[in-house]
């Protein structure tokens, strides 16, 4: 496990958490899993897929009714994050307010760490 004893690697809002929870609901998953991969034209990417069992060495953070299960390669880039969810005239969707990103790319989907 990564991070300080007793705080959660990321915050879910409200808005995220019944998202998450519909999800999880309507295609009958255990939560959705969170990583990084290289990728995009800043040099990383998140991933997001559903789950139907937690890896041993994933962190998992359960929060008002949602769960997310953090890849273990992930757990750095994404300690201190806030995980929100969005919804526009244009568009919807998970956003995530990380404190380790350094620089993100124009469209928002890259981003790039200290250390990649």
């Amino acid at each position: 496990m990564f991070g300080i004893p007793g705080k959660q690697a990321v915050n879910i809002t409200p808005k995220a958490a019944g998202q998450i929870s519909r999800l999880m609901a309507q295609a009958g998953h255990a939560g959705l899993r969170i990583g990084v991969r290289k990728g995009g034209c800043a040099g990383m990417e998140y991933t997001m897929e559903y789950v139907d069992v937690a890896d041993p060495n994933d962190e998992v953070v359960e929060q008002d009714g949602a769960r997310v299960m953090i890849a273990p390669m992930a757990q750095m880039f994404l300690f201190g994050t806030e995980i929100d969810y969005e919804t526009s005239l244009l568009e919807s969707g998970f956003k995530f307010n990380n404190p380790n990103v350094t620089e993100a790319c124009g469209c928002g989907e890259s981003i790039k760490f200290a250390d990649s």
